[in-house]
């Protein structure tokens, strides 16, 4: 009789909850490996501003998808669903634990649910976007209607509106068409990790200041100088896009802080949202001081 496979473990939830951490605990208790799904942290010297685990905190466990991307390349969801899949095939053939940290929502779909990703084309992407810039987005957004309204309604920033442009032009499907019902490709186990929102608050505004600290700004610099700007995503990332203004002169680091917290903690409010509509989690306190406990009993009880 063959054994089940071991399930994926996946450690979800907003930024700032101590994912991180009961990813290496859990793995050191189960023997585990660990496989990153933030999608900042796949680029090579973005360290400080995405809260990469430095190689001393990760525990001796491997670390898989950490650092594969320049900052000049672009993150492809459809990729990393590939090398997702087949990190998480390797690390079950050693008898081990597949253990996905991460909080960018549809990496973690992409990893652990039935999801098809329709192809792309550069140069129907870049005439779309000239149109964007001629036309501007709501006439884009306008003929979206027209040929899926659903997905219309649902994207608000102006790459998505292109992207579902682009899908429908390609394939002659609606890119609502593609989104996946809540089907696991294979044997997983959500954890998602919550802490009450004034005290996220505290943590997020501390673990800036403690970026500034560390050296933000100097690295920020030194991305730039290996192409930060050019890229289609690392530019965008938190805190990344504010300290390029102060290298610009056109804010103070006073300012970038500012303006970081108030984006780091927007961002966590729409994790929570994506991650809370999903109920296959199981949600756990971060704050419980028997976390790893409460993990571990989450685990045995699927």
């Amino acid at each position: 009789m063959t054994a089940a496979p071991l399930p994926v473990i996946a450690v979800v939830g907003p930024t700032g909850t101590g994912k991180s951490d009961l990813g290496v605990a859990l793995a050191q208790r189960l023997g585990g490996e660990i496989i990153n799904a933030d999608s900042m942290q796949f680029y090579r010297g973005m360290d400080i501003g995405t809260a990469k685990l430095p190689e001393a905190e990760r525990g001796g466990i491997p670390h898989h998808l950490l650092d594969i991307l320049d900052v000049t390349e672009e993150a492809s969801v459809s990729a990393f669903q590939a090398q997702a899949r087949e990190a998480i095939d390797q690390i079950r053939a050693r008898g081990k634990y597949p253990i996905l940290v991460g909080g960018s929502g549809l990496y973690v779909r992409a990893a652990l649910d039935v999801l098809e990703f329709p192809g792309t084309d550069p140069q129907l992407r870049n005439r779309i976007e000239a149109e964007l810039e001629s036309e501007g987005l709501e006439a884009l957004r306008e003929r979206l209607r027209k040929v899926d309204p659903v997905s219309a309604g649902r994207l608000g920033d102006a790459r998505r509106v292109v992207r579902a442009l682009e899908v429908h032009e390609l394939t002659g499907r609606p890119f609502s068409s593609f989104m996946p019902d809540r089907t696991y490709h294979q044997p997983a186990i959500q954890l998602g990790l919550d802490v009450e929102r004034p005290l996220l608050h505290e943590r997020l505004a501390l673990r800036v200041e403690r970026m500034v600290s560390l050296g933000l700004l100097k690295e920020v610099r030194a991305l730039d100088a290996a192409g930060l700007r050019t890229g289609r995503t690392a530019p965008r990332a938190l805190g990344y896009a504010q300290f390029l203004k102060v290298l610009d002169g056109l804010w103070t680091t006073e300012q970038a802080v500012e303006d970081t917290v108030v984006a780091t903690r927007q961002f966590a409010r729409r994790q929570l949202t994506w991650f809370r509509a999903d109920p296959r989690v199981t949600w756990l306190n971060a704050q419980d001081p028997n976390l790893l406990q409460s993990a571990l009993t989450a685990i045995l009880d699927q």
